[in-house]
């Protein structure tokens, strides 16, 4: 296993892109999500600031996560995903580094609402919850412990109803 860093998030810049291309290349089997990232930066569904990168204690970015425009019914929210980070440095929290400063950067433009299909096993220690449990769900099947949600503001319960997710995602 790696070791843990400590490690700097910061927002994308126009020089990240073709890194965060490459990380996604790398820690994915097909080319799938490098581009859907490509179609999202260009969807009206992108928010400036919400795509984040971590990077080493060098300046190398080596993880990024994103957050995009979705809607639980007609109520705004985000989507996380693509998250991904290099392979020989995965398990070192450059992905968990990413993600917490993207539910930062997103609550501080006062977002309230994030889904996640994902991993049932990692995505709760960011606060994500089995989203059927708020009757949020999907026009497909997908298995109920993947699809999550959480709200980044108790004030705010969430809402119920189906998401929609940015055209990219084919949704």
């Amino acid at each position: 296993m790696p070791a843990r860093h400590h490690w700097i998030t910061r927002a994308e810049t126009s020089a990240d892109i073709p890194t965060i291309r490459d990380i996604s290349l790398e820690a994915f089997e097909t080319p799938l999500e490098a581009d859907l990232i490509d179609a999202l930066r260009a969807d009206s569904s992108w928010i400036d600031g919400l795509s984040i990168v971590s990077a080493d204690e060098d300046g190398e970015v080596i993880g990024h996560a994103l957050l995009t425009r979705c809607h639980i019914d007609e109520t705004p929210a985000l989507c996380l995903g693509p998250v991904a980070v290099r392979p020989g440095h995965q398990r070192t929290g450059a992905g968990s580094a990413a993600i917490r400063a993207a539910l930062k950067a997103a609550k501080d433009m006062d977002e309230y609402y994030v889904t996640v299909l994902g991993h049932p096993t990692y995505y709760p220690r960011f606060g994500f919850t089995r989203a059927s449990t708020h009757h949020i769900g999907l026009t497909i099947d997908v298995p109920d412990e993947a699809m999550m949600a959480m709200t980044l503001d108790k004030t705010h319960p969430l809402p119920s109803g189906t998401v929609r997710y940015a055209a990219p995602f084919g949704i």
